[in-house]
């Protein structure tokens, strides 16, 4: 809208005449005021609006700069002797699931500056003139960044009261005590846009009260927690041309130097909660992560068969939600990575390295854990208590879909990630593992590609042509033949000979003959899978947990394993078309079991 000052203009001319558009009265009021003096880029700035001026939007015929925000006499009631016409927009302010402050509609320093920046009123309506001043153009802002609009929910929230309560409630505010001399509280202890904003000196560029090198500026009121170490403080890594430019508005050449705005953008946001720079949750993070930046292209493992659903389920996630009482599945970058605390640091099993620093999780009593210090953790929070997951790959005899109960010290066998297994004979292992070995769920579940697999690709769970998510392949139907490809991922750990010599689980038939690993694996070519459970078993040793795709009850109606010590127990089941009762199995050649083939229906 265009809002008329007409009835006022010639009541103001006739006590001001000629001389109340002289710009010297205003000029030495300014110099005074004891926030902001008239700073030496001003002529220069696009806040020149005269005639004079560089601006994309100039006067017609107007030589006086100041005239367009001040007058020394009949201002609209406001500091600084305002005198551009007011909105009377009502707008849609900042808002957030972690926003601490209480933010309302635009008043004090930051109302003044949106009766420009938010487009409803034309430049020249000015309470001074009888007339509008007539202006080059539409007389209004032209579009871009400058023009903030009614709709402030997508920029730094403004007009909202910075106290030490507030830094109290908020752990990653500085408390306003320690506020440098560039940044000030206006109205009362409000932040308003000249709190960043010098609308007088544009010498830092887009008017800002301090260079914002290395996010300066950002730092002065935000204390990001782990941010002294973060690789986004420190990396001088610099983009290569590669994809999308990470950097669109300018800004510094490396991703240290951007800092903050690396990801966030104090105005025009693409995603309005937490004001990160694109609308895509995964964008922000994959802008730099494609190689881009020369580090790992990481953008392409989401592509692959089996990934985390970054790109179709990132922006479910919220920053407040949670973890044990998800109404969505999801997985996004930050639900693993904190952007603010990631670093390289090295860490040593079990322990989480610095790639998941200061990341929420689950810990293995259940509890959430604010800053994960162990790996399983953070898988727990999504792969544990929470009842959004997803399907299991494998049907189980023994159904328990919380993997953090399956990997419980309490079970009766487990893969050794909380804690050392219970078997402390396992001949199979290849060095270095051996009985007293912990793991990482990423020592299974990772990029085909990846170092772990002799590749050069990313490290880490966020895509593998192997499902679900592994590492290397693991054959998961039966009737395949056994050879080392099939089984690669238990061959990394367990030597395949030693399998194959039945080391660890010898048995004999009806016929006498030798039915151990080597009889199931290669003979009836029966999977890994199709007897153990590779993550954990409550109620039975060796992993035992069947898959009830190929196991079903034996005709006595019992489908279960009963373990008679740490290598040995009793089948009764029926599987690949045999009927077993109680068939007894040890490392030792066992006693001949009961044994009988299943009969064809009638």
């Amino acid at each position: 809208m265009n809002t008329s000052v007409e009835s006022r203009g010639s009541r103001v001319e006739g006590r001001r005449g000629a001389a109340g558009r002289s710009t010297m009265p205003i000029l030495a009021f300014l110099i005074a005021l004891p926030v902001f003096g008239v700073g030496p880029g001003l002529v220069q700035s696009k806040h020149n609006l005269a005639v004079t001026g560089n601006s994309q939007v100039q006067a017609v015929g107007e030589s006086d700069m100041c005239v367009f925000c001040h007058t020394p006499h009949m201002s609209a009631g406001q500091k600084a002797l305002w005198n551009h016409a007011l909105s009377t927009a009502s707008y849609i302010p900042y808002s957030s699931t972690t926003l601490k402050a209480t933010v309302g509609q635009p008043t004090g320093d930051s109302k003044l500056c949106l009766s420009c920046h938010d487009g409803t009123v034309a430049l020249g309506m000015v309470r001074s003139r009888k007339l509008s001043i007539p202006m080059r153009g539409s007389g209004t802002l032209p579009p871009g960044h400058a023009v903030l609009g009614t709709d402030l929910s997508d920029d730094h929230p403004v007009s909202f009261t910075y106290d030490s309560a507030l830094a109290a409630r908020d752990n990653q505010l500085k408390d306003p005590s320690t506020l440098t001399h560039y940044v000030r509280l206006a109205d009362g202890n409000q932040v308003q846009c000249t709190s960043c904003h010098d609308p007088h000196s544009d010498q830092n560029g887009k008017f800002l009260v301090e260079n914002n090198y290395a996010s300066a500026l950002c730092l002065t009121c935000h204390n990001p927690e782990f941010w002294a170490r973060s690789v986004h403080r420190n990396s001088g890594a610099t983009w290569n041309g590669a994809g999308k430019n990470p950097w669109p508005e300018g800004g510094y050449a490396t991703v240290a130097a951007n800092g903050c705005e690396n990801c966030h953008a104090p105005h025009a946001a693409g995603t309005h909660q937490r004001l990160l720079r694109f609308a895509k949750a995964e964008d922000n993070c994959l802008v730099c992560h494609n190689g881009g930046m020369g580090g790992k292209d990481l953008a392409r493992e989401f592509n692959k068969a089996s990934v985390h659903p970054v790109l179709t389920t990132s922006s479910l996630h919220d920053a407040a939600e949670n973890p044990l009482n998800l109404t969505t599945r999801h997985a996004s970058c930050v639900d693993c990575h904190n952007p603010h605390a990631a670093n390289d640091a090295k860490a040593i099993r079990p322990n989480a390295g610095g790639a998941l620093v200061g990341v929420e999780g689950v810990d293995a009593s259940g509890s959430i854990v604010k800053n994960i210090t162990r790996e399983y953790e953070l898988c727990f929070r999504c792969h544990g208590d929470t009842l959004v997951k997803g399907p299991a790959s494998v049907p189980r005899n023994i159904v328990q879909p919380n993997m953090r109960l399956r990997f419980s010290p309490g079970n009766l066998s487990f893969h050794p990630v909380e804690m050392p297994g219970k078997n402390g004979n396992v001949p199979s292992l290849l060095a270095p593992w051996n009985a007293a070995s912990v793991i990482y769920c990423s020592d299974c579940h990772n990029n085909d590609q990846g170092p772990n697999a002799g590749g050069a690709g990313a490290n880490g769970p966020h895509g593998s042509m192997y499902s679900p998510l592994l590492e290397r392949n693991l054959a998961q139907l039966d009737f395949q033949p056994e050879n080392a490809a099939a089984y690669a991922l238990c061959y990394k750990c367990h030597s395949r000979d030693s399998i194959l010599r039945d080391d660890s689980f010898k048995a004999v038939n009806a016929e006498g003959q030798p039915s151990g690993h080597r009889f199931h694996v290669v003979d009836q070519k029966t999977s890994c899978v199709t007897c153990h459970d590779s993550h954990g078993v409550q109620s039975a040793r060796n992993l035992i947990n069947f898959n009830t795709r190929y196991v079903s009850a034996s005709s006595n109606g019992r489908l279960q394993f009963v373990s008679t010590g740490a290598s040995g127990g009793n089948c009764t089941l029926k599987c690949h078309g045999a009927d077993h009762q109680n068939a007894a199995y040890s490392r030792a050649f066992a006693a001949q079991p009961t044994l009988r083939r299943a009969q064809p229906r009638r």
